[in-house]
């Protein structure tokens, strides 16, 4: 009799389909269906990584060909491709060169800072009447050779505003060397007679200089002439409104009110002219009331106006 062999049991090799595709009774290929069956699940999710690769090269293929074709269409030069290392060393360049400009105009601003280079050697006054220009210069306070970047033109013109006939400036550097310094002076609207001798006041009613009258400029009779006034603004706003030919008659403006304004001329003919309203008005049939003879002129009724 013969026992068992002691020989270990042996699984035997499990056929690949890959290298030997099953094929059915009849010897045709399997179908995908069969082939899915037969293969495990990582050669299928292996497979199917594949196909989803190739489908979206083929679409990105598409796309750029579609592309290429409208550019050649507008006429453009096809895209290029740009390398990373191509793109990285164009913006070390554009970074390299900003600093360098940087460095460049910060030493230029530092240069024209603290250096004379360009330094204030000329100093323009210009729209003087009875200011000096020595005035001008002397209330500015810039000394020679300051350079013109540390010149604080605003400060500068608040220095020169403090003189009295002044009423703006303008203060501008000019490069290389020249400040220059535009002054309006005050023009006399009105004159008051004080203990010290006649005050000039102008259109604001700012009293910014004693001094002797200039002709054609009249007298001004109110309690507490200012700027601040409601007299002194009502009386101005009259003679600012009035023609040239007219207000060079008026030789003495009252106002003892703002409802009460009286004008004298200088060849002793009033006119009653009353409230501050309907001002340009009244300016106008003024102007062609005083051809009448008469003595008093009454536009306080611009509608009626009267003459006696």
């Amino acid at each position: 009799m013969t026992g068992p062999t002691d020989e270990p049991d042996v699984e035997p090799p499990r056929p690949d389909p890959e290298a030997n595709p099953p094929v059915d009774t009849d010897g045709t290929p399997p179908s995908a269906e069969d082939v899915e069956d037969v293969e495990g699940p990582r050669r299928r999710a292996r497979r199917e990584r594949e196909e989803r690769r190739a489908a979206q090269a083929r679409a990105t293929a598409i796309e750029e060909a579609r592309r290429d074709a409208k550019r050649r269409a507008l006429g453009r030069p096809a895209q290029e491709a740009h390398t990373l290392g191509r793109g990285a060393d164009r913006g070390l360049k554009l970074l390299l060169w900003t600093a360098v400009i940087a460095v460049l105009v910060v030493g230029l601003g530092l240069l024209l800072y603290f250096t004379p280079v360009m330094s204030v050697r000329n100093v323009v006054v210009t729209g003087l009447g009875a200011v000096t220009q020595e005035e001008v210069v002397a209330a500015a306070g810039v000394a020679p050779e300051t350079p013109l970047l540390q010149v604080n033109t605003d400060t500068v013109a608040e220095r020169v505003a403090e003189i009295r006939r002044v009423a703006t400036v303008r203060v501008q550097r000019q490069y290389p060397s020249t400040l220059r310094v535009t002054v309006v002076e005050r023009i006399p609207v009105v004159v008051k007679d004080y203990p010290d001798g006649v005050h000039l006041f102008d259109r604001d009613g700012v009293d910014f200089a004693t001094a002797p009258p200039p002709p054609g400029v009249p007298y001004l009779d109110v309690e507490n002439p200012g700027p601040t006034d409601p007299a002194t603004q009502a009386a101005l706003q009259v003679m600012t409104s009035l023609r040239p030919e007219v207000a060079s008659q008026v030789g003495r403006v009252s106002a003892p009110s703002v409802a009460a304004i009286t004008l004298t001329l200088v060849d002793g003919r009033v006119v009653v002219w009353g409230t501050t309203d309907r001002t340009e008005e009244k300016a106008l049939k003024l102007g062609a009331l005083l051809t009448q003879p008469g003595q008093t002129y009454d536009v306080s009724s611009p509608d009626l106006p009267t003459v006696k």
